[in-house]
């Protein structure tokens, strides 16, 4: 199983890196066929404030990932309009779990992917996503099948939960988010995260390949 963290130059830490280290959970438990992976245009990103990281994966590679991340950054609209990046970028819900975090959901309206479907983003981006024709919910997290997204940067640990359950099942989500949880707080703060994935895992959504 693998799952591909696309991230930019001016990324979002939190993004990806939270979805990275939740995520990468799942192999310290044993999975030797879990992969995460940070996939981006560039053989090394920085973020923005200036943590430079190296990719895993290159853009194209993301294509084939069986679960897609789209996180966020300075320059998610420079990028947005960048053809020579777009184009690399083939996703598929039919076949792939694909989520956006914040300005990654304006990624998601550019590649054509959300459609009529609502929406989550951060309150910074809204404006100009609810300008690409995105109707945003004042709420943190929402699937629908395949896709989901998120708003706010803590948001990342709903996403990846969402993409544990779909892809291990909920009792996995539920470990690993207990184990980042914060001391003293872990059975409150597992049930506010499960409660916003559980309800979207009930829907009806198109198989996996």
């Amino acid at each position: 199983m693998h799952i591909a963290i696309l991230t930019f130059d001016g990324f979002n830490e939190l993004d990806s890196l939270i979805a990275y280290g939740m995520l990468s959970r799942i192999s310290l438990l044993g999975d030797a066929d879990w992969k995460v992976s940070i996939a981006s245009p560039t053989a090394r990103v920085t973020s923005m404030n200036g943590l430079t990281i190296d990719a895993h994966i290159g853009l194209k590679e993301a294509n084939q990932a069986d679960a897609v991340l789209i996180g966020s950054g300075m320059k998610t609209r420079e990028i947005a309009n960048d053809p020579s990046i777009l184009s690399q970028l083939q996703l598929n819900p039919q076949s792939q779990l694909i989520a956006a975090q914040c300005s990654g959901t304006f990624l998601l309206a550019k590649l054509g992917l959300i459609g009529q479907t609502p929406a989550c983003t951060d309150s910074s981006s809204k404006p100009w996503v609810q300008a690409a024709g995105v109707k945003i919910l004042n709420q943190a997290f929402f699937a629908n099948g395949n896709l989901a997204t998120a708003g706010g940067c803590l948001s990342a640990q709903y996403i990846s939960a969402w993409m544990i359950a779909r892809l291990k099942g909920v009792e996995q989500a539920r470990e690993v988010l207990h184990y980042f949880s914060p001391v003293g707080e872990k059975d409150e703060y597992v049930a506010r995260a499960l409660s916003h994935i559980n309800a979207n895992l009930l829907e009806p959504s198109v198989a996996l390949d």
